[in-house]
């Protein structure tokens, strides 16, 4: 079904789009999509980060189990 629209088909839905919600309605939702996606690339970000951080704790820690119980 979806797949027969056109550039005219999506054209035509763009323009009842603008007249439903408006001009400033469209700027501001925009706005607000932009802003999710800022918020969720940087918690990605943070995410991974953390991730590193564990590993490179885990990693610097080398010595054997037997060899912590001596000193």
């Amino acid at each position: 079904m979806l797949n027969n629209i056109g550039l005219p088909g999506l054209l035509l839905i763009a323009v009842v789009v603008l007249v439903l919600f408006g001009r400033g309605k469209i700027s501001s939702l925009m706005g607000e999509v932009g802003k999710g996606i800022t918020a969720f690339k940087k918690g990605v970000d943070d995410g991974k980060k953390e991730i590193e951080d564990g590993a490179a704790e885990t990693a610097k820690d080398v010595t054997p189990e037997d060899e912590k119980d001596k000193v």
